[in-house]
């Protein structure tokens, strides 16, 4: 599996192509370096380099690459199960289509679901200074150095999943490469972009709100969202004590679907959220009642990842209400 993170290794955080790359757990600051690895097994895992790295994902037999970012108080061990859930999935509804390439980003290791939620915060803040030096070495990758080694250029389309507060870690990525590296606007660079259980206010998307480059950089944006998510619940409860009120975009979908352009859509998984995913409700998108079987979630995702096109319920209110 490859992978791309700013966790820092115990060794050494100059780039070596092909030593072994360890993970400090210890250590929640989001580094300033980006390091381009593969697990290669169970907490085995190899520095590969951006080159290498770029030149495997269009070597890669497969039609689609899947940034996949997840959400807060998760190890790498932990992202890696997930993400290979989540490849197995896509794998079983239709071979060769999807490649999943996780953004591992540093989460903190105390105890303490609420300690961990603020800690995780400034993490993915952080985090977004690094991840916005990868977007722009895949653009400068993509115009230039890849007909170094193969004149055909790579086609493959590129998303995003982001799950809970690796939405906050999009946003502030997408909102650091346009501030230092792209004044005059980010390119549409993501095929679909998922936001599923959202962390981040509910109103983020708007024009000039903290969220509006998701959209700009995007053809379609999909919000999935279920009112009992109960980490939520903890992310209110964190930011209540910190002074700031605000419903979440994975609780109630985005504030006013009139105020967001005609590219976003809202996915609405109460009726199936705890059912997948029980007591939490939180990590419903990937399998359905039974494990390593599509749940719907997953299936209106997929149908999104392989057509390229949303097609809502209700399509004024771009709207879609998910029973399984």
């Amino acid at each position: 599996m490859l992978f791309i993170t700013n966790r820092f290794p115990t060794q050494s955080i100059r780039t070596r192509v092909n030593r072994n790359f360890t993970f400090d757990l210890n250590n929640n600051a989001a580094s300033n370096s980006v390091f381009y690895c593969e697990r290669q097994g169970e907490e085995e895992y190899q520095e590969i380099g951006s080159s290498a790295f770029l030149q495997r994902l269009k070597e890669a037999d497969v039609n689609q690459v899947l940034i996949y970012i997840h959400g807060f108080s998760n190890l790498p061990e932990d992202v890696f199960v997930a993400v290979q859930e989540f490849q197995s999935l896509c794998d079983e509804t239709k071979p060769g289509e999807v490649l999943v390439v996780p953004l591992v980003w540093p989460c903190d290791n105390d105890l303490g679901i609420v300690k961990d939620y603020w800690d995780d915060q400034e993490s993915a803040d952080l985090s977004g200074f690094s991840f916005a030096r990868v977007l722009q070495r895949f653009l400068d990758w993509r115009e230039g150095e890849q007909f170094k080694q193969d004149p055909t250029p790579c086609l493959k389309r590129i998303n995003v999943l982001a799950h809970s507060m690796g939405n906050r870690v999009l946003r502030e990525t997408l909102r650091v490469w346009h501030k230092y590296s792209l004044p005059g606007g980010v390119p549409l660079l993501f095929r679909n972009t998922f936001l599923v259980a959202a962390d981040i206010v509910n109103e983020s998307l708007e024009e000039g709100r903290s969220g509006e480059l998701i959209v700009h950089s995007s053809r379609n944006v999909t919000v999935y969202f279920a009112s009992d998510d109960l980490a939520l619940r903890a992310s209110k409860a964190s930011n209540l004590r910190n002074r700031i009120a605000s419903r979440r975009l994975g609780h109630t979908g985005p504030e006013d679907m009139i105020r967001l352009p005609r590219n976003v859509f809202a996915v609405d998984c109460d009726d199936v959220n705890t059912l997948y995913d029980f007591p939490k409700g939180h990590s419903y998108f990937r399998s359905g009642i039974v494990p390593g079987k599509p749940g719907v979630v997953f299936q209106h995702l997929f149908v999104a990842l392989e057509s390229g096109r949303v097609f809502p319920e209700d399509e004024l209110r771009r709207m879609t209400i998910l029973r399984d």
